[in-house]
């Protein structure tokens, strides 16, 4: 039997059906990951699907936008689908569902709250496979053009005859 929502809002216990529901909403198949509410898809090549969804989590916990959507994640994380990176990442996503398996959680990619992610997050920070893909975001999710308008950015001003004519002392906040 279907709950039906008050006019007031969701109760708790909707609430948590629906995150939990969320949370496993990751279609993983041979070759082929996609997210259920077919936000992003993409082919992979030689890591397997269930680590590449688990970076593409690991990328938004490490740099969390909600105003960004997941396919620019994809993007970013989509480099390390190579033949060379493959056994350091599969490495590393054993590692990391190793480390939410101690807090108590079937894997990263299945621990639903955030908090207790970048808590198993942030024991793994030090270590090589971290700060590869922390690295990697660093350009990968940010040298996206389509995500510029999101944080204001209006690219490179060079063309358009540089800063001193352009935004260099509209500063309204100060």
């Amino acid at each position: 039997m279907a709950t039906k929502v008050s006019p007031k809002g969701m109760t708790r216990r909707q609430l948590l059906a629906r995150a939990t529901v969320a949370g496993a909403s990751f279609v993983v198949g041979s070759g082929f990951v996609a997210a259920r509410n077919a936000a992003w898809a993409t082919e992979l090549t030689a890591i397997s699907p269930t680590a590449f969804a688990t970076l593409v989590q690991m990328a938004r916990d490490i740099y969390p936008h909600d105003k960004i959507e997941d396919q620019y994640y994809v993007i970013a994380v989509k480099g390390y689908d190579t033949a060379e990176t493959a056994p350091e990442i599969a490495m590393g996503v054993s590692a990391l569902d190793a480390a939410a398996r101690g807090k108590g959680f079937a894997s990263y990619l299945y621990t639903s709250w955030e908090d207790d992610r970048v808590r198993i997050l942030r024991g793994m920070e030090e270590s090589p496979f971290f700060q590869k893909v922390r690295g990697g975001l660093v350009t990968g999710l940010y040298n996206q053009k389509a995500i510029w308008p999101v944080f204001g950015y209006e690219g490179e001003s060079y063309s358009k005859g540089g800063y001193i004519n352009r935004g260099f002392d509209d500063i309204d906040w100060l």
